[in-house]
């Protein structure tokens, strides 16, 4: 089936481009958030990822920033001239975040928060619809109906790992529904391998994987130092690591005449 083109700003998915969204899981300051925006973007990310909200397990765990970061990352936005991605886990967040942002992202926890899809429904702005970890294919197309039929069709979903019985990785990161919505959806396709494997030396070759699959972009978790972030620090790359990653990836975009 063929993938519907989404146009944001000065990017374009379709068929011939690959996009790589890069950055922090969660916005911890200025100056790591800058110094990341910065360096991904150099690197050839077309959006940065800029999470203001983080839903947590645990309640005494970093739960983001939220309102306070979004002076900020407003000043960097226009510094640097990005794109961001910022994850949304509530409607009243909309007002916050609609002038700092420009795609939504609903995480694995909301895909069947519906009340909230059909709110994004209601605005232009594209939305990042992530799987939910115990999700069936199906169940993941159902929920883009509530963001369709609020005559929102700027749509791409995101495959970030379910849950099975495996306990090796955070999640079993399902490259089958890749190939498969490709064949049978018209949105385009993204991988987050970064929460698909929870480890971030996993993270290039599913990377990789993913292009093989046919996915249309990746989101990747990189921080200035891991190991000394605030949440999700096993996954995140490093800088260096997320520069090898890039050059590991040309070769294979190339085979399939797709571009950065």
């Amino acid at each position: 089936m063929d993938t519907k083109n989404i146009k944001i700003e000065n990017i374009e998915i379709n068929s011939s481009r690959f996009h790589i969204w890069a950055g922090p899981c969660a916005i911890e300051n200025e100056k790591q958030f800058l110094k990341t925006a910065e360096f991904v973007k150099k690197q050839g990310a077309s959006v940065v990822r800029a999470g203001f909200f983080k839903l947590r397990t645990s309640f005494d765990t970093f739960q983001g920033l939220g309102e306070k970061a979004l002076s900020f990352v407003q000043k960097i936005k226009k510094q640097l001239q990005i794109l961001t991605v910022s994850e949304i886990t509530d409607p009243r967040q909309i007002k916050y975040l609609d002038s700092v942002t420009d795609i939504f992202q609903v995480g694995t926890r909301n895909m069947y928060n519906y009340e909230l899809l059909k709110e994004l429904g209601i605005y232009s702005k594209p939305v990042l619809l992530k799987r939910a970890f115990c999700a069936k294919i199906k169940e993941w197309m159902k929920a883009t109906d509530y963001i369709l039929k609020n005559g929102n069709d700027k749509i791409i979903l995101c495959e970030r790992g379910i849950r099975t019985f495996e306990t090796s990785t955070r999640n079993t990161l399902d490259l089958n529904a890749v190939a498969f919505l490709k064949k049978e959806s018209p949105f385009p396709v993204f991988v987050d391998p970064s929460h698909g494997t929870g480890l971030a030396q996993l993270v290039s070759p599913m990377s990789q994987a993913a292009v093989c699959a046919g996915a249309d972009g990746l989101l990747i978790e990189v921080h200035p130092n891991p190991i000394e972030a605030l949440s999700d620090k096993e996954q995140a790359l490093n800088f260096s690591d997320f520069k090898e990653l890039i050059l590991k990836l040309q070769p294979l975009l190339k085979l399939y005449n797709k571009s950065l």
